[in-house]
């Protein structure tokens, strides 16, 4: 069942054993996706490992760790009308990514599709996957599943040219929340996101992270994209929100102070969204401030 729709994406940083795990994943996928691999400069033989043991893998090398505009560089490589993106600790279950193809095949008005999320060992969803399955999110009755307001890259199939027409992921972001201002800016564009609860992906988290630096990209960004994008009175609630309720350590004074840092050129790119786009964001404001599986500003 093989299924030429659709590239994987996968960036990666000195895991070259969760890599691997992956990359032997996806292999035996039916679809027999074309896969490209983004090594941000791994100095653990990561490359060298993928051009030994998956040689059919497009392997790019920029020399230097992009974080999450590692992708933005693979995605110049695709020439597949729909690119799923693959953490280098997760893959996609066998038929998921034949099945979001099928969705974004019948529904033109759809730019994204997330899946499933379960996490390895247990096999137990992922918290995140019962506020998915209930998005506040108000979407056209066409619309195959639940809409959202943003997606989760290592889960999610988009079109290639709608990624590319957004201009992909910000430079500044890194990692960490990265996907908030894209998936924004793709829903002003008139594209829908939505959750399809039939597709899945498996998440095997890597011991080898930084968490508390990415819970202060997590916070930082989460900043900026507030200030890029929300009008002046909902940036300013979400802001004092963050202020109240993210711990009081030294991660979040330096995500404070970097996103403080940033604005003048935060200001000389604030473009504020479609009153519609903005309607859908304060609808989930309530379940973003209730939720228990926020990974980055809870």
């Amino acid at each position: 069942m093989t299924d030429p729709r659709t590239t994987v994406v996968v960036i990666t940083y000195n895991r070259r054993r969760e890599l691997l795990r992956t990359l032997d994943h996806l292999a035996r996928l039916p679809e027999r996706p074309a896969v490209i691999v983004t090594d941000n400069g791994s100095a653990d033989g990561t490359a060298e490992a993928v051009a030994r043991h998956h040689p059919q893998v497009r392997l790019l090398r920029p020399g230097r760790n992009l974080g999450a505009v590692g992708r933005n560089l693979a995605i110049r490589q695709v020439g597949t009308p729909y690119v799923a993106f693959c953490d280098d600790d997760s893959w996609w279950a066998p038929g998921s990514l034949t099945g979001a193809a099928d969705l974004l095949d019948e529904h033109p008005g759809l730019g994204t599709v997330t899946a499933r999320i379960i996490v390895e060992p247990d096999g137990v969803d992922d918290p995140i996957v019962e506020e998915l399955r209930h998005s506040p999110v108000p979407g056209p009755p066409w619309l195959p599943g639940p809409a959202l307001g943003s997606f989760l890259a290592a889960a999610t199939v988009l079109r290639t040219d709608a990624f590319r027409a957004a201009g992909g992921f910000h430079p500044r972001l890194w990692l960490g929340g990265e996907e908030e201002l894209l998936a924004a800016d793709l829903a002003a564009a008139g594209w829908w996101l939505t959750y399809a609860d039939h597709l899945a992906v498996h998440h095997h988290a890597s011991v080898v992270r930084d968490a508390t630096l990415r819970r202060t990209h997590g916070i930082r960004n989460t900043l900026w994209f507030t200030w890029l994008r929300r009008p002046a009175g909902p940036a300013l609630r979400r802001t004092l929100n963050l202020a109240r309720t993210v711990p009081r350590d030294v991660a979040s004074l330096r995500a404070f102070a970097e996103a403080a840092a940033a604005l003048p050129w935060v200001m000389r790119e604030r473009r504020v969204l479609p009153r519609e786009v903005e309607s859908r964001l304060r609808l989930l404001e309530p379940a973003q401030r209730a939720s228990k599986a926020r990974r980055y500003t809870g």
